[in-house]
């Protein structure tokens, strides 16, 4: 949980987590990332920024290429640090597929989204997590792209 940098622009510290905190990343999947010399999210996020890039890396894992943007999303979305590895796969089920595309959505249909997610798969609302969590990821998601 290391702060990777500050822009200049805004006061909002990405972050870079290790793979292994990555919600479903696969041991082998991580092992084989690592081989690729990605070991945390910022890096695979940098090496995943063109259909073209990640086309290439799915190549070289031999993976199929959903994987491999499944991956670049979540690591999009982990540089927010009100989101992290803790809600990124949340953001990714809920139809988020990018920090950039969180800084254009509404808080209010985001939130109704992930409510709707919650109920559906776990027959819960209680962990939806709150309006003004859903308001900071997406303030923070606009000063970080």
């Amino acid at each position: 949980m290391r702060p990777d940098r500050r822009s200049a622009r805004n006061s909002v510290q990405m972050r870079d987590w290790p793979l292994s905190q990555l919600p479903g990343l696969s041991c082998e999947n991580q092992s084989q990332l690592e081989e690729c010399g990605i070991t945390t999210t910022n890096q695979l996020f940098r090496l995943t920024k063109t259909p073209a890039a990640k086309a290439l890396l799915a190549h070289q894992l031999d993976v199929n290429i959903q994987y491999v943007n499944r991956w670049a999303a979540m690591a999009s979305l982990a540089r927010i640090p009100s989101v992290g590895c803790q809600y990124c796969g949340l953001l990714l089920h809920a139809g988020v597929a990018s920090a950039t595309n969180l800084a254009e959505m509404q808080v209010e249909r985001l939130h109704e989204q992930i409510l709707k997610l919650h109920v559906a798969t776990m027959q819960r609302n209680d962990l939806t997590p709150s309006i003004d969590r859903v308001q900071k990821w997406i303030n923070e998601a606009r000063l970080v792209s």
